[in-house]
This record gives structure tokens, C-alpha cells and sequence, in this order.
């Protein structure tokens, strides 16, 4: 997303400082802060993704997406989605913060992010860690897989690491298996159809970082 002008005013709310939208860009943590407003407002207004997605004239996999920080939404996105919600610009960025730069950053982990993905039954994901390097949008991420977890098949538009901590996993890409284990890691292309399971006696559990190259809806 790119606005020229970082001082550019809502024209419906004046006092609406759209810098604030410009900065998403540039901090990480206020694309986190924003995805979860947007799903905190739907859970609390008892709106589903598919009737969210349907007001605000998106598609529900990609609104999934924007509430799980994996996707920048466009401002002509963003100010749909809010707008569908029925909330005030002003009272949606009241509690949105911009953190100062530093050069460490450190994350507590009851500050790790918790998301689901759709269909994916038995898969448990915290976001670690977000952050941009030139063209790289890189995303740390821990993975629990259930001993019984499944979902289809899928592609992600992303480089991804992988690193088993814990357990026994069988990863899928393409038409090949490739049996990792404890202490074991793997890099692929994800455009590639991928899927992992564990195999192991105990939940499996993965450090995973994705390298996405473009993240605007």
C-alpha cells in the first residue's frame, strides 16, 4: 500500500489522522493491532467471515487473511471493512498505538499472537515475530500440529522455513514425502501444493518463517 502524502485527512471524518493508515507500511505491530481490531469488532457484532466479507465486497478467503495479519489490506479494502462493521474511523484507531523504532526488539511470549487458519482442523499457530526487509515480508511463526490434525492440501504465495522442535512430521510437497524430525529443517518454494502431518507418538511442534514477497490485497 502506498499514499503519498502521510497527512492526507478522511474527507468524512477531518480529524481522522490517515497517517496512521500510511504507517501500516512501515510497523508491523500496527498491521497485527488492526487485524485483530477488525476481527475482535466482527466477533463482538456476531458477524460471520462470509457476511462480513459479502458487505464489504471481498472474498472471505481473503478477509480471512487480513484478520490473521497475512495480508495488507488496500485503504479502499481497509475502509470497506470498517465501514461494513459500522463503526466510527475515529472510535476503530482510538487504541492503535506506534511503537517507537529501536534496533531490539524483544517479544514476550504471552505477547505471541495465537491464529487459526480455515480448514485446518489440529493446527495451532502463534505469530512470533513480523517484520519487513526490502522487497521480504518475513513472518515468525511456532506450528502445533495435533497427532490427528488435517486440512487440504494448500499454496502459499511465500518462501517458508521449517524447523521441527518437537515430534515426528511427514511433509508433503508436491508428489514427494519428506520425513523430518526433531532437530531436522527444511526450506522450500510454498507455491509448490504442500501439506504436513505428525506422524510422531506427541503433538509436533515447528518454527516456521515465511519470506512473503507481496502482501497487499
Amino acid at each position: 500500500m502506498i499514499i503519498n502524502d502521510p497527512f492526507i485527512l478522511c474527507p468524512e471524518t477531518p480529524n481522522f489522522p490517515f497517517y496512521l493508515v500510511y504507517t501500516i507500511a512501515m510497523q508491523e505491530d500496527i498491521i497485527i493491532q488492526i487485524s485483530n481490531r477488525l476481527k475482535d469488532i466482527r466477533k463482538e457484532k456476531n458477524i460471520t467471515l462470509q457476511e462480513l466479507a459479502e458487505l464489504a465486497g471481498v472474498t472471505k478467503s481473503m478477509l480471512s487473511q487480513v484478520e490473521n495479519s497475512r495480508s495488507v489490506p488496500s485503504l479502499s479494502v481497509l475502509l470497506n471493512l470498517i465501514k461494513a462493521l459500522d463503526i466510527d474511523l475515529n472510535e476503530f484507531f482510538k487504541n492503535i498505538t506506534l511503537l517507537p523504532a529501536s534496533k531490539v526488539v524483544v517479544k514476550k511470549q504471552k505477547d505471541y499472537q495465537s491464529f487459526e487458519k480455515e480448514n485446518a482442523e489440529g493446527f495451532h499457530y502463534q505469530r512470533i515475530f513480523a517484520t519487513t526487509v526490502n522487497d521480504y515480508h518475513i513472518d515468525f511463526v511456532l506450528l502445533r500440529l495435533e497427532a490427528n490434525a488435517r486440512r487440504p492440501m494448500v499454496v502459499t504465495n511465500a518462501l517458508e522455513f521449517k524447523y521441527v522442535i518437537q515430534g515426528k512430521i511427514c511433509y508433503t510437497i508436491g508428489d514427494r514425502d519428506y520425513i523430518l524430525e526433531k532437530g531436522d529443517s527444511m526450506f522450500f518454494d510454498a507455491n509448490e501444493i504442500h501439506n504436513p502431518a505428525s506422524i510422531g507418538e506427541e503433538d509436533a511442534l515447528l518454527l516456521v518463517v515465511y519470506f512473503f514477497t507481496d502482501r497487499k490485497l
